[in-house]
């Protein structure tokens, strides 16, 4: 008997076969977080370090110079050669008596702390760097630096426009004429009686309309502390002494010669002492909207003035011709100079002298930079302020510098002076 059911024809599968799976070669694996990291880093802080790159911390003690390192193109420049410097604000006569351990650099802003530095190495050879020189300048506004033109102690500079000039040269022994606050009978330009020596009384009313009966004085920071008082003050004295670095008429008396710097000194106190109340971070004051009513005149360092210009420039297309700048006759330069300590402080001070980005930088921040095979350190910068817009100052036919005086003179200038404490030196050990 046969089996009579329908035979039913299964339906057809349809037979998915798996494809081999793709695998990316190890080489693009291995390639593909550095490809990932060129765009990650655009996304990082100008002042942040790059992956992949070890970053050495530099401890550094600075004094106002410590604005270039602060700079924000500056610190991605030496990210690039993987360095950050950790900066310790301090005077720069601070920075030469005060303890150094633990401090990779300093950087001083003037050559008579820099000698105090350099003589606590106790015959260590030390690595160190002068990148740059900046003029110790008084900084004003055009109503009073127009005052001072019309009481015979300041000019404009030669072929400015005079209405809008930023520079004038100013006669430092008649202008100390003005700051000791006593009544020139000789001298009716600086004012009568209560008047002497006051901003009305040399004619600041009748040029600017409004009126000023405070004492016609310098702002600076502590004479004790700081690079920039104690030029001024050797400006002062070296005036004071008929344009002759104290110290060096009685050198071989040592008696002599140290009563000649006292009655110097005794001289040239009053000069500093009415400004009363010592003040800080000048410049800073000076550029503020609050400038002007903080104080008239103002002692700051050229470069600070010509980096707000150049910046100012950039924000408004024009120059700040409300602020301008007293060079004094005779002048005085700063040179601050970088001082390794340590093998990281030996890298960053090799930077300072060599670097090219550092160097054009430096330019772009108002500093007169020494470039190897130039005569001068002027004409870069000159160059760049013409470019952008800039005035750019002229040199003095009056071309008097002021010497520093010996160490132990300058410090007694000081002390005596600025009513300082002698300086201590403090163990680095």
């Amino acid at each position: 008997m046969s089996d009579s059911r329908p035979v039913t024809a299964g339906e057809p599968r349809l037979g998915i076969g798996r494809r081999p799976r793709r695998r990316f070669p190890r080489r693009v694996l291995l390639a593909l977080p550095l490809a990932l990291a060129g765009p990650f880093s655009l996304l990082l802080p100008v002042d942040a370090p790059r992956p992949y790159r070890q970053v050495v911390t530099i401890e550094a003690k600075m004094a106002s110079k410590s604005d270039f390192f602060k700079d924000a193109e500056v610190r991605r420049l030496l990210l690039r050669h993987g360095i950050r410097v950790d900066i310790h604000r301090l005077g720069s006569r601070g920075i030469a008596t005060q303890s150094l351990k633990g401090m990779d650099v300093v950087f001083p802003s003037g050559q008579p702390a820099a000698k105090m530095i350099l003589d606590r190495q106790q015959g260590m050879s030390a690595k160190s760097a002068r990148p740059f020189v900046t003029p110790l300048v008084l900084a004003t506004f055009r109503d009073y630096a127009e005052t001072l033109v019309r009481a015979g102690v300041a000019r404009p500079q030669p072929g400015s426009d005079t209405a809008h000039t930023l520079y004038y040269d100013l006669d430092m022994r008649r202008f100390m004429g003005l700051l000791d606050g006593r009544d020139d009978r000789k001298n009716p330009g600086d004012g009568t009686g209560r008047t002497a020596d006051t901003w009305n009384g040399i004619g600041f009313g009748e040029i600017s309309g409004r009126s000023n009966s405070g004492r016609v004085l310098v702002r600076t920071s502590s004479v004790c502390e700081s690079n920039s008082a104690g030029t001024y003050l050797g400006i002062l004295a070296f005036v004071a002494n008929g344009n002759t670095t104290p110290g060096t008429e009685d050198s071989n008396d040592l008696r002599q010669a140290s009563d000649a710097v006292r009655r110097l000194a005794e001289k040239i106190k009053p000069l500093i002492d009415l400004q009363g109340m010592w003040a800080d971070e000048q410049a800073d004051s000076y550029f503020s909207d609050l400038g002007e009513s903080i104080a008239p005149v103002s002692v700051i360092y050229e470069h600070q003035y010509l980096a707000h210009q150049i910046e100012y420039h950039d924000r408004h297309h024009r120059q700040d011709t409300g602020r301008v700048l007293l060079y004094p006759t005779p002048y005085a330069l700063t040179e601050p100079q970088l001082i390794s300590l340590s093998p990281r402080g030996d890298k960053l001070t090799d930077l300072m002298q060599n670097d090219p980005a550092l160097r054009d930088r430096a330019v772009e921040l108002g500093f007169r930079v020494r470039f190897s095979g130039e005569d001068g350190t002027s004409e870069r910068l000159n160059a760049y302020l013409r470019d952008h817009g800039i005035q750019v100052p002229r040199q003095n036919t009056d071309e008097t510098k002021v010497y520093e005086p010996a160490l132990d003179v300058l410090e007694d200038l000081i002390t005596y002076v600025g009513d300082c404490p002698p300086p201590v030196i403090q163990d680095d050990r």
